[in-house]
């Protein structure tokens, strides 16, 4: 455990030396819903309707922006063979890294949740629905990216391969997370659990197919 947290430590400080990457989630966050706010020509009445779906789909793809970065550094640099090596199964070095990559991205999304709600007229009675449905939902995303960044890791324009990768898997996050009741929070909840089990296995099999 100890190991770990240095991993998280470190990810986060360097994320946080960056700086870039929470900055550019949380301004395509924003920026892309207050778009489809304008877009959809500002009714009140409509954008109460649509505000969900609305905040969780620009959340989905704001999620997308860091990944390709997840593993591509430590591979560059030789790092993920020295990882590859240590005593640490490969599993839980993928989870700290993932958990990393939620808290640096993933928590900036969810604080700037409640200020688009605002901006969309959505009822201030949906706003702990939404913020509960994007704690569980969005630490799924981050899972789900890293198994689409160590597949293509190495592959040019990992970028758009990632996207192609993971967009279907986020489908189920995605509709369970646009509405406001128990039993979809529960679903995503499972959602959650399943990734931690499933999501860290498969990523270290792909980053070691390739390192091979």
């Amino acid at each position: 455990m100890g190991t770990i947290g240095a991993i998280i430590t470190i990810e986060l400080r360097l994320a946080w030396r960056r700086g870039a990457d929470s900055l550019m989630v949380v301004s395509f966050f924003v920026l892309a819903a207050v778009l489809f706010a304008f877009g959809m020509g500002g009714d009140p009445a409509l954008l109460t309707r649509i505000a969900p779906g609305l905040i969780w789909v620009t959340a989905l793809l704001a999620s997308m922006l860091a990944l390709e970065r997840l593993f591509t550094v430590d591979f560059e640099d030789g790092s993920l063979d020295a990882l590859m090596l240590a005593e640490t199964p490969l599993e839980l070095i993928v989870l700290a890294k993932s958990a990393a990559h939620w808290i640096a991205t993933g928590i900036p999304v969810i604080v700037a949740a409640p200020v688009l709600a605002v901006i969309l007229n959505m009822p201030v009675d949906g706003f702990l629905w939404l913020i509960a449905a994007l704690a569980l939902g969005t630490p799924t995303l981050a899972l789900i990216g890293a198994i689409g960044a160590a597949l293509t890791l190495g592959a040019r324009r990992g970028g758009v391969l990632i996207s192609l990768l993971v967009l279907p898997l986020y489908i189920p996050v995605l509709i369970f997370g646009g509405f406001n009741a128990t039993p979809r929070l529960m679903a995503l909840g499972g959602f959650l659990l399943a990734a931690l089990a499933l999501a860290p296995f498969a990523a270290a099999a792909a980053l070691r197919q390739a390192v091979r």
